[in-house]
């Protein structure tokens, strides 16, 4: 941000709460920059795991969850279900909350669903190349760093439905 969004005044950086931020000199506004918020499902079909091939980057020709970014206005598990639904064309039932997922290098909070496909049909996606059922003990190579804890967490879920959470 380079002007400030009440007056447009340039922005300038000034050292506040322990960190550099951009402040109006005019009419004294702080921008404090905050992180994206996504979501993912983790989804058993048949006793596999649905994953995605992505066809985009970051991660394109890896495998992953059903994810993306959550929408202004929009609640994480109306995002969740959306996500799902443009991915991959299943409408699903979340089961529950297996962790909220932040680290101190990462611009993202990350919410993650457990779900269950309750309807729709598989479709094609431009950021999905193709959509696969896995055993959980034989994965394919996942997107992301964070994606194998996830994994583990969501089984650990599963079995005792105590959520995970914090990358760091």
């Amino acid at each position: 941000m380079k002007f400030c969004p009440n007056c447009a005044s340039p922005l300038a950086s000034r050292f506040l709460h322990g960190h550099d931020r951009p402040t109006c000199p005019a009419c004294g506004f702080v921008h404090y920059a905050g992180p994206k918020v996504a979501v993912g499902v983790l989804i058993v079909h048949n006793g596999r795991l649905l994953l995605n091939r992505r066809a985009i980057d970051p991660g394109k020709g890896r495998w992953s969850f059903p994810s993306g970014y959550v929408d202004l206005g929009e609640t994480t598990a109306a995002a969740a279900m959306r996500e799902v639904r443009e991915e991959t064309g299943y409408e699903i039932h979340l089961s529950g909350l297996v962790g909220v997922y932040a680290s101190a290098n990462r611009p993202v909070v990350f919410v993650v669903y457990g779900g269950e496909i309750v309807g729709g049909a598989p479709i094609s996606c431009d950021e999905v190349e193709e959509t696969g059922l896995f055993a959980t003990d034989a994965l394919p190579t996942l997107a992301f760093e964070h994606d194998e804890q996830i994994v583990r967490d969501w089984l650990t879920w599963r079995e005792t439905g105590v959520s995970g959470g914090d990358l760091s």
